[in-house]
């Protein structure tokens, strides 16, 4: 397997970042969004949302890359929600699915918030994300919201590292 390289993301990143954004999505989420929600999802916007997100530079982007291609990525920043339970909020880590098992997942949670305290919201029929963040210290603190992609509702729990 291809050494992994853990860096900062930069707005050149936001094309390969889209990439593996909807790539893992298909890959990972075909048992909790219908086929037509993962079909429609455009990775143009998805490259224009993400120079915006680099952009702005409010959250901090960390992307994999093995063998110079980017195959994963995790976003950072302070907790977007009001009763935030750590003052850090991970917003996003994928891999691709090929990547899975190497260490990349870890790498990425270790770059995005360290060994500080943080939250993340996780889909809760990912049984593999939720067993991950379990892994990492993160247990689920009881709250539940519903997440939607293309007016398809996902039910989400927090999980939370103290």
């Amino acid at each position: 397997m291809t050494a992994t390289l853990v860096r900062r993301a930069t707005v050149d990143d936001a094309p390969a970042i889209a990439r593996v954004h909807l790539q893992s999505w298909r890959e990972t989420y075909p048992p909790v969004l219908p086929a037509e929600v993962l079909g429609g999802l455009n990775l143009d916007a998805r490259t224009a949302r993400w120079q915006e997100i680099l952009d702005e530079g409010r959250s901090t982007v960390h992307v994999a890359v093995a063998g110079g291609e980017v195959v994963g990525f995790a976003s950072a920043g302070y907790g977007r929600d009001d009763d935030a339970p750590a003052p850090r909020e991970l917003e996003g880590l994928y891999v691709l699915a090929r990547r899975h098992g190497t260490g990349d997942g870890a790498r990425l949670l270790a770059a995005a918030v360290g060994d500080r305290p943080a939250y993340v919201w996780v889909w809760r029929d990912n049984a593999r994300a939720v067993a991950f963040y379990g892994k990492h210290g993160f247990d689920a603190d009881g709250a539940e919201d519903t997440h939607t992609v293309n007016d398809h509702p996902i039910p989400a729990v927090r999980m939370v590292r103290p």
